[in-house]
């Protein structure tokens, strides 16, 4: 049986512990005149105390076989990132986030069960209601001034509270800035596994698992990895790699509040403006069309070829791994499992030869049409249209034609 106590010798009544406690069962009580640590019943064995404790005073003991009943979770749930727009604009839920609303209301319907939400912000009640049109039956919704903007140490611990209450078996995250640093936090809190970054997730439906595939050793092969013997089974998944439904707005679902233990001053962190960065380079994440370049240009001058076709078209120009590591164009542009995962309505890929790692970033395209002089390259198995041909032929070619429709001299 696991087990854990405070060691009053060691105690000092700092009340560390107190804070770093996700599910708030620790108190601290007086033993013999002195202030001492209490642990309460609820426990998850996070050991999140444990390793707060700066006098190792809290032991912890964990019977692996007896620590978690996997009966006791159902349901999936889906952290809801929102997207901050300053002061003056009103939050709104970000793209990842309706993607994995729509992929989890598709596994939860295979294991015949509830989807939840959890969404934390400030006046996010139409968010909410957007949470329920992409697949949510219940939203767990904490709406404070505390949770406004993201922060790990206010973040962790609600995510980490629900979690614990509500018990879901499957529980997806953003593979964003802010999901990659909350994600990490949250596994330890509720002493569970994490996989990062899949490109794929499915379920095995008799053994209720999770079937979690993302690229390992450096994109060569494609791992799925699984979670038996704990629970929830955590992902964090890439944007861009699910395709997000249509929400319905006639959809009926439940919102709950959720309880706020935390206070502003509990938070260590402090937010005093956030600005935003315009830029004239496109978002490849949100771009519809990208032309991209590969080694198949031969030399850095040629991506005015690439430049050249993406504006005719009003698309945005992505490159593969090789040609960013070569310096011939910035990181910004690389598209793979190392740059960005995109998934515009077209995709062209002129002289790209398809290692997996791009392949990874880049082939949920809603159409892609691929170049190359190689008719065995792998782009080609992923290719809506393929043009076996020198791109230095087929690109000017493309762009006369596009200008001649277009009655551009």
């Amino acid at each position: 049986m696991s087990s854990i106590k405070v060691i009053n010798e060691k105690c000092t009544g700092c009340s560390i512990c107190v804070k770093s406690c996700p599910v708030d069962i620790i108190n601290m009580v007086e033993v013999d005149g002195k202030k001492k640590a209490l642990i309460g019943e609820g426990c998850t064995y996070c050991s999140a105390c444990v390793s707060a404790c700066p006098f190792g005073a809290i032991e912890m003991k964990i019977d692996k076989k007896a620590a978690v009943n996997l009966d006791d979770y159902r349901g999936v749930m889906v952290f809801a990132e929102k997207e901050d727009n300053g002061d003056k604009e009103p939050p709104t839920l970000s793209s990842v986030a309706q993607e994995l609303l729509t992929k989890g209301r598709e596994l939860a319907d295979k294991l015949d069960t509830k989807l939840f939400a959890v969404l934390l912000g400030e006046k996010i009640d139409d968010l909410a209601q957007e949470c329920i049109a992409y697949g949510a039956d219940t939203v767990y919704k904490a709406d404070s001034p505390v949770v406004r903007h993201y922060r790990n140490d206010s973040y962790a611990k609600l995510l980490s509270e629900a979690i614990v209450k509500y018990k879901p078996e499957i529980v997806l995250i953003g593979a964003t800035s802010v999901g990659r640093a909350l994600a990490a936090r949250v596994a330890v809190r509720v002493h569970t596994g994490l996989t990062a970054d899949c490109t794929s997730l499915d379920v095995d439906v008799e053994k209720r698992e999770l079937q979690q595939t993302r690229p390992a050793f450096g994109g060569n092969i494609m791992a799925t990895i699984l979670c038996p013997g704990h629970r929830p089974q955590m992902s964090t998944v890439r944007p861009k790699v699910m395709k997000k439904g249509k929400p319905d707005t006639s959809r009926k679902g439940e919102i709950v509040d959720l309880d706020i233990h935390i206070a502003e001053e509990d938070v260590r962190t402090k937010i005093k403006e956030i600005v935003k960065i315009t830029s004239e380079n496109v978002n490849l994440a949100e771009a519809e069309i990208i032309v991209s370049g590969g080694r198949g240009l031969h030399k850095p001058e040629n991506f005015s070829l690439i430049r050249e076709l993406a504006d005719l078209i009003g698309g945005a120009v992505g490159a593969s791994r090789a040609t960013v590591d070569a310096g011939w164009i910035e990181h910004f542009h690389q598209v793979g499992q190392t740059g960005k995962t995109v998934s515009p309505k077209l995709y062209i890929a002129c002289g790209i030869s398809g290692a997996i790692q791009h392949l990874a970033g880049m082939q949920t395209s809603d159409i892609i049409v691929a170049i190359n002089t190689a008719p065995d390259a792998p782009i080609f198995k992923v290719a809506t249209y393929g043009i076996v041909g020198d791109l230095f032929e087929v690109v000017p070619a493309m762009i006369k034609e596009i200008k001649k429709a277009r009655g551009i001299e």
